[in-house]
């Protein structure tokens, strides 16, 4: 497919999908300018005297360098383009997916390759004769719902084939708990296409939902009276073979069982990182399945770590804190981080829920 443009694209620490057009000649040379300031722009657009960045610094410059391979299309002759941030030819502190790309190496360091699956849940909005936005109208959703009744505009089956026309795989789509709610989950990949996969797969979707004039909104608790949204991040560890070492006699591992102690023992400290906005904590509530208390069981979906230990290729570890205010760099690094402090420092996990 020919393109006349380029749309580089960086998920910022709101989550946002900050980028530049630029002609395809200019995306050839593989870096394009930014001012750091972004990254000390509130949602309101204030600017925070964030040091380093900041107005009395004078906005300094930072450089998005392109990924070669890391090119999708969804809008008419544009490539759509990822990279990582760098300043002075290193990389940028505040770039989440260079922190990302570290814990790896730290991982792969260890003997292991982290895997990621992530599950996103959102709400549809529409609006009403009067210009305001309301629930998207669903009166035969269910839990698990499919369909028609579930989805009368059809947004759903234009973001799957969306999704499948631009390579971004999913795994499955259902109606979530409440109306108009939806779970969106992407298919197990390395860690950092995994994150490559969902940011550009919510920047997708939700640009789906205003093309036909209803928004899709990822805010953990958007309807007060409704349930929240998640992120649910699931991940695996595989050794040098290429194994699932999570459960691979289908019990858990003593590696899976440290990890699931650094995440544990790092729960509090998660919670600002998974759950950053204030609407989180609309979201976070005992008595929810949204993870809140520092447990953790065996296929148990009221608890924060989920393990999943019944097939040894696809056993898995799922934290059920995070919500998509997050940045996905961010929720994943800080998720895999928090395990493999468990494993360095062979944690004890404490009793199953």
């Amino acid at each position: 497919m020919s393109h006349t443009r380029t749309r580089a694209l960086f998920c910022d620490l709101h989550n946002l999908a900050r980028g530049k057009y630029v002609p395809e000649h200019v995306a050839a040379g593989g870096r394009i300018g930014f001012a750091r300031g972004a990254f000390g722009v509130s949602y309101d657009r204030d600017l925070l005297p964030v040091p380093g960045i900041a107005m009395f610094e004078g906005l300094p410059d930072m450089e998005l360098v392109l990924d070669a391979d890391r090119r999708i299309a969804w809008q008419p002759n544009t490539e759509i383009a990822l990279g990582d941030l760098y300043v002075d030819d290193a990389p940028f502190g505040l770039c989440a997916r260079s922190q990302l790309k570290r814990t790896i190496a730290g991982w792969q360091e260890m003997g292991y390759t982290p895997m990621v699956g992530l599950e996103l849940e959102a709400y549809v909005f529409q609006q009403d004769p009067d210009g305001v936005w309301r629930p998207y109208d669903t009166p035969g959703a269910f839990v698990y719902g499919t369909g028609p009744a579930n989805d009368p505009a059809g947004l759903m089956d234009a973001i799957w084939e969306r999704a499948a026309e631009v390579g971004l795989p999913l795994e499955s789509m259902n109606g979530e708990y409440d109306n108009g709610q939806f779970e969106l989950t992407l298919c197990f990949a390395d860690a950092l296409k995994a994150c490559d996969d969902a940011f550009l797969f919510r920047t997708m979707a939700k640009e789906e939902a205003l093309q036909r004039g209803l928004i899709l909104s990822f805010m953990p608790k958007p309807i007060t009276e409704r349930g929240g949204s998640g992120l649910h991040i699931n991940f695996s560890l595989t050794d040098k073979k290429g194994q699932n070492v999570i459960a691979p006699d289908g019990d858990l591992s003593a590696v899976a069982k440290q990890s699931i102690a650094g995440l544990l023992h790092h729960h509090e400290g998660l919670a600002g990182l998974l759950g950053p906005t204030v609407n989180s904590y609309a979201r976070l509530g005992p008595a929810s399945m949204a993870g809140y208390w520092a447990n953790w069981a065996d296929d148990h979906r009221l608890v924060t770590v989920r393990t999943a230990t019944k097939s040894a290729r696809s056993a898995r570890i799922e934290h059920r804190m995070a919500d998509n205010s997050a940045n996905p760099y961010i929720a994943v690094t800080a998720v895999l981080q928090a395990a493999k402090r468990g494993v360095e420092r062979d944690m004890a996990v404490p009793e199953a829920e």
